[in-house]
């Protein structure tokens, strides 16, 4: 029993995340163009017609850029509120505008996405975890602090997309004016590498095999610093740093244990015949 995920891009330029089974799947978010995505699916050999809904954490640019074409061109479901919609001055054929409610679970094929509340700077903003064939799958990303909502979800999570985005050293001591230094540290920005790495060790679950370290700053953070931070726990499960320029492997999520990577095993690359 198992998902397949995979990261399309990361960061204040795109974000765009794959969940998906042998039959279906979804993207969070859309922050990258529709011509990009279907370039990155297509060298991960994965279909985009397997893509059967597209679920929208909030309005800023780097969530939606491209969810009007992929709506229009694939006829593709968005799953977005009303009011981050409204947010977002985007126009989606009514036929394809699908909404969620918070805690709700909404039932795509063999995969369950529930959404909950995030702190961050936009009108009604959300996080997500997919269930399916056992597997949870988190998208934690843009999320001004830990709050209860994030602990409780990502103990649940076999893997998970968690935010790491600015290093506090290169934050406060580079040219970002003092505005936007406070935006985002502030509460309803981003989590600091040191938040990521307090949040997993506290309450990483048993179960975890696998952790995708997102949505890096360009400007205020490295991979290297990121990679470092985590490294003493890189024999404990697969733990990499998504891209701001390129897609992932194509990870594989068991839901047993049992059939988790042995300590030191490099995750192999999981080519699936969707096409």
């Amino acid at each position: 029993m198992s998902l397949y995920i995979a990261s399309l891009n990361s960061g204040s330029n795109g974000n765009c995340y794959y969940v998906g089974n042998d039959s279906e799947a979804v993207l969070i978010d859309a922050g990258i163009s529709c011509r990009e995505i279907e370039r990155r699916l297509r060298r991960l050999n994965l279909s985009i017609n397997k893509i059967k809904a597209v679920f929208i954490s909030h309005e800023h640019i780097d969530h939606v850029r491209g969810m009007q074409v992929i709506a229009t061109k694939h006829q593709v479901p968005i799953y977005i509120t009303a009011a981050t919609l409204q947010n977002s001055r985007m126009r989606i054929d009514s036929h394809l505008v699908r909404t969620f409610k918070p805690h709700e679970p909404v039932q795509v094929g063999g995969l369950a996405i529930n959404a909950f509340p995030k702190e961050h700077d936009a009108i009604d903003p959300y996080s997500f975890v997919i269930e399916g064939n056992g597997v949870h799958v988190g998208v934690f990303t843009d999320i001004g602090i830990t709050c209860e909502h994030l602990i409780s979800n990502f103990k649940k999570c076999h893997a998970a997309f968690l935010e790491a985005n600015y290093d506090e050293v290169m934050l406060e001591e580079g040219n970002y004016p003092i505005h936007l230094k406070r935006r985002i540290r502030g509460g309803k920005g981003h989590l600091s590498n040191k938040q990521a790495l307090e949040l997993f060790m506290g309450h990483r679950p048993s179960h975890m095999s696998h952790l995708v370290l997102s949505h890096l700053s360009k400007n205020n953070n490295r991979p290297e610093i990121v990679s470092e931070l985590f490294s003493p726990y890189n024999n404990e499960l697969n733990i990499v740093v998504a891209s701001r320029y390129n897609e992932s492997e194509v990870f594989k999520v068991f839901s047993d244990p049992a059939n988790m990577l042995k300590r030191n095993a490099k995750q192999e690359v999981v080519q699936v015949s969707l096409f």
